[in-house]
């Protein structure tokens, strides 16, 4: 019998997590899967067994809230009855096709809703399955339209680990191993983070100038090999790092200037995250190129490269034999989940949820700060927000990493779900559900409240 209810309800911690059967699957899974994979540590991992909304329950029947959405997945709530209904109608007609043979109708379905949404005169996409893989596609796309191998990416960002979105993504953590293998052609320039700017950006200037002048300067430094820039509207992974107003707006003036192609990696921020379908709208830009993924299903791993019509011309047809493909590109089930949930967001007019729901909860959370010296700030938009902890100090900027820890796990042992991100690991991501309920959100910022008191 299912254990969902409601899918809004606050946690019930029966035994203190990870609980039996929770560790016994964790030593079970440190014999079988890559070391690399999954952290196995003190109070660390619950293994899920339900979810529903903002709930999740573990194998031993503890529910948690889930303040991450499942990386950012489930948008319109985990298990989203209308999303469930559209995989169940299609699993008994067609559960795989040929996609880029004989693909399955409701693939042509979800291509033409995503062209719709795109704000992209006829613009045109590749269906994929990762993230990581629609930047991929961007990446190809923007070398066959300018002829030109060079790209521009940021510090902070992470656009995937397959290893052209590697090569995009900054953190020694993740290029370390493999930077000998990495694309050479990638020039990286400073994110303009307002709590945190990079050391090369000069004092006291304008910070999105700042930014424009260092890319400009990569730009006359690599002579005409660049086509390219590559950015995160909200820096996700990065930190939930929100860049001041107006600089989405300026960076695609300076590539139209300069005859560069804007790829806008959505694939967290798409679909309602940020308080807007996309969060490029917030300052009416309208990229080249634009990937999507995460909350495009809310389930099902699904993802997508959305272009001008222009710049996708760049793809030759097809002579029988696709240069980017792959075995599940256009799955069914994938596909229908993904017009299911997509027509929840807007029916369900989420991104105007989640706009009035993040101003709410961020001004709660700003005030958490106020009373806390170990945030150095509470940030964000929509619900995307970060809290960013600090260690005691003269300036108060010093990442506070073990404490993000911490708190991530007295907060799971509480019964609520959150994120450490980061580039030191030091701030608590929160993403919720976009229908989370706003008691809940009070109850965390009470929860968190009370585990820094404690833990500072």
């Amino acid at each position: 019998m299912s254990r969902s209810g409601s899918g809004h309800q606050p946690p019930r911690v029966r035994d203190e997590p990870p609980s039996e059967r929770s560790r016994d699957l964790a030593r079970r899974l440190t014999r079988v899967e890559s070391r690399d994979v999954t952290y196995v540590g003190p109070g660390f991992p619950v293994f899920w067994d339900e979810a529903r909304g903002s709930n999740v329950w573990d194998v031993d029947g503890n529910r948690y809230v889930d303040l991450t959405a499942g990386f950012g997945v489930a948008a319109p709530g985990h298990r989203h009855p209308a999303v469930v209904e559209a995989i169940r109608d299609q699993a008994e007609t067609l559960t795989h096709g040929m996609g880029d043979v004989h693909p399955p109708a409701v693939k042509v379905e979800l291509l033409e809703r995503l062209s719709d949404l795109s704000m992209m005169n006829r613009g045109r996409a590749a269906l994929a399955t990762t993230g990581a893989e629609a930047v991929e596609v961007a990446l190809k796309t923007a070398r066959l339209h300018t002829g030109k191998p060079g790209v521009i990416s940021f510090s902070g960002a992470y656009h995937g680990l397959t290893y052209g979105a590697l090569a995009l993504t900054d953190r020694e953590h993740f290029r370390g191993p493999f930077e000998d293998q990495l694309n050479p052609r990638v020039h990286r320039v400073p994110y303009p983070d307002p709590f945190r700017p990079d050391e090369g950006l000069r004092d006291g200037q304008n910070l999105t100038q700042a930014v424009l002048d260092e890319i400009e300067g990569t730009v006359s430094e690599a002579g005409h090999e660049i086509g390219a820039v590559v950015v995160e509207p909200v820096q996700g992974r990065g930190g939930d790092v929100v860049p001041p107003r107006g600089f989405l707006a300026a960076l695609a003036a300076f590539c139209d200037q300069h005859g560069l192609l804007l790829i806008v990696d959505e694939v967290y921020t798409g679909f309602g995250r940020t308080g807007r379908r996309f969060a490029c709208e917030h300052e009416g830009v309208i990229p080249d190129l634009m990937c999507v993924g995460k909350a495009l299903s809310s389930c099902l791993p699904i993802s997508a490269c959305i272009g001008r019509q222009e710049v996708m011309q760049a793809w030759p047809a097809s002579g029988g034999e696709a240069r980017h493909t792959s075995t599940f590109m256009g799955n069914p089930l994938a596909c229908a989940a993904g017009l299911a949930s997509l027509g929840v967001i807007e029916e369900e007019r989420l991104p105007e949820r989640a706009k009035n729901e993040g101003i709410r909860w961020l001004r709660d959370l700003e005030r958490l700060a106020e009373r806390h010296p170990s945030v150095g700030q509470a940030r964000g938009r929509g619900l995307m927000i970060g809290l960013e902890l600090v260690k005691p100090g003269d300036d108060g900027r010093e990442p506070a990493p073990d404490l993000a820890g911490e708190v991530v796990r007295e907060m799971l042992g509480r019964g609520w779900i959150v994120l450490a991100g980061g580039r030191s690991g030091n701030v608590i991501s929160l993403s919720p559900p976009l229908n989370i309920e706003s008691g809940l959100l009070d109850r965390a910022t009470e929860e968190l409240d009370d585990v820094l008191s404690r833990k500072e």
